[in-house]
């Protein structure tokens, strides 16, 4: 493990473990509870962990909380929008909005996909992990995660066509 202290981590990769789980549970508040709750696990696992990629190994942990907590709730109720509609300085107001919109449009899409594509698609074009880490966080093999990318992004290209043909 390289040499990383418990407070570089915190700092470091606070913003991008909070949007993985905010991107998962669509839930501000949640996304915060989770984020404490991978932390505290680091914390408690980090002197133990014999890990090569810290990042991979961060997000195996953020992941494994999520689906603890998915699993003791049964359910995850979306109530707010996720990251993907946070817009960058643009132009104008009118591009500002249909940027804003397309956001939207794509994140109801991805929220569509099945759970296992959709951390897939989250962990490689959002979070920019590496494939093979993404896959040893999600715990498949390489083949099986460019598979599960592969239909997320088809699927994506298909909602996009759709909406495209119904906008004519």
């Amino acid at each position: 493990m390289e040499k990383w202290t418990l407070d570089d981590l915190y700092r470091f990769y606070l913003h991008d473990v909070y949007r993985y789980l905010l991107s998962l549970t669509r839930d501000h508040h949640v996304a915060e509870d989770l984020v404490q709750e991978t932390f505290y696990r680091a914390y408690v696992a980090f002197e133990k962990a014999e890990v090569d990629k810290v990042k991979a190994w961060l997000f195996r942990v953020a992941r494994n909380v999520f689906i603890d907590h998915y699993r003791k709730n049964k359910r995850v109720v979306p109530s707010e929008d996720t990251e993907l509609n946070a817009i960058p300085g643009t132009d104008s107001p009118e591009r500002d909005l249909l940027i804003k919109e397309e956001l939207a449009e794509t994140q109801q899409w991805i929220n569509k996909l099945p759970d296992k594509q959709k951390q897939a698609l989250l962990l490689c074009d959002v979070q920019q992990l590496a494939y093979k880490e993404a896959a040893e966080m999600m715990g498949v093999t390489l083949s099986h995660f460019k598979i599960l990318v592969f239909r997320a992004r088809q699927a994506l290209r298909q909602y996009k066509e759709r909406s495209d043909n119904r906008g004519r």
